[in-house]
């Protein structure tokens, strides 16, 4: 499970910051971050008895729910029943990701409207895995805020944020463990309501490239806005051009292809160092997955 933070010197010159790390989210098994928290609220629930799922997702918590269920089917004697629910504007990729794990059990359907369906689904008996609005999730990433607090220098972290519960459970885990480290949210210019509480933008929205950030609901903003202030960080938007930017400073100085979700990341401390924000030590980018 624990994924490397690799140090890139070149990186962080570039960018104007002392140190630079890139937490490779990306390389967990699950395939991004989300592999941390969705396999914790499966089995969670599992043990509390519950053995129907439901999730609506763009993605990366589909993924990881399928992978880890098709897992504990192989070795429970009743199989685990999963219903997946995206939309039609999912990318094709991800798309095709999900339906290699359709099976008897694990049904992926496209919906119309999905969290609608979700909400139908509960009410005939199916456990939600809608982490936006379940504080189980919360305690799912425990051991990434472990492994980031490891570095010994670290001062803050930048996260591409959707619903904010990554990020709301770092920021109290660092404020318990580490209260000298920032965290840091970036939204896009698309959708950015956790980060209109930090900035305002006089620029018309436009269509993201970071197609993940999709949660306009903002149900975790007053608890998690509270904490990212506490931590001493902010929230940043990040455009179009900036994630183009952020990709091609990856691929220049860190050897590494990012997906335009995880490039916000690497926008915000871009837009943090340009503005001379004071961050006391090493940076650390989480790279998430696609």
């Amino acid at each position: 499970m624990r994924t490397p933070h690799e140090n890139h010197p070149e990186l962080a010159r570039v960018i104007g910051v002392s140190t630079l790390y890139l937490k490779r989210e990306d390389l967990n098994s699950y395939g991004s971050h989300k592999g941390r928290s969705i396999p914790f609220m499966i089995d969670h629930y599992y043990e509390m008895g519950d053995r129907r799922f439901v999730i609506s997702s763009s993605g990366n918590a589909a993924l990881a729910a399928v992978i880890h269920i098709q897992e504990m089917n192989k070795h429970i004697p009743e199989p685990i029943e999963l219903e997946v629910y995206i939309g039609h504007r999912i990318p094709a990729h991800k798309k095709e990701k999900l339906e290699a794990y359709a099976s008897p059990n694990i049904r992926i359907m496209i919906k119309e409207h999905p969290l609608h369906a979700l909400t139908q689904s509960v009410q005939e008996g199916y456990r939600s895995l809608r982490q936006s609005v379940d504080d189980v999730a919360l305690s799912g990433y425990a051991s990434l805020a472990e492994e980031l607090t490891s570095i010994k220098d670290l001062g803050a972290i930048f996260i591409g944020t959707s619903s904010g519960t990554t990020a709301q459970a770092l920021a109290q885990y660092v404020l318990q463990k580490k209260p000298s480290v920032q965290v840091h949210l970036i939204q896009t210019s698309s959708c950015h309501p956790l980060v209109d509480a930090f900035e305002s933008s006089d620029t018309p929205d436009e269509i993201s490239i970071a197609d993940a950030i999709v949660d306009h609901n903002a149900y975790r903003a007053p608890a998690l806005i509270p904490l990212i202030q506490k931590t001493g960080g902010r929230g940043w938007t990040a455009s179009n051009d900036d994630i183009h930017a952020a990709q091609e400073l990856a691929e220049k100085y860190a050897h590494l292809s990012v997906s335009t979700n995880s490039a916000l990341s690497i926008v915000g401390a871009m837009k943090a160092a340009e503005i001379g924000y004071n961050i006391k030590g090493a940076i650390v980018c989480m790279i998430c997955g696609d």
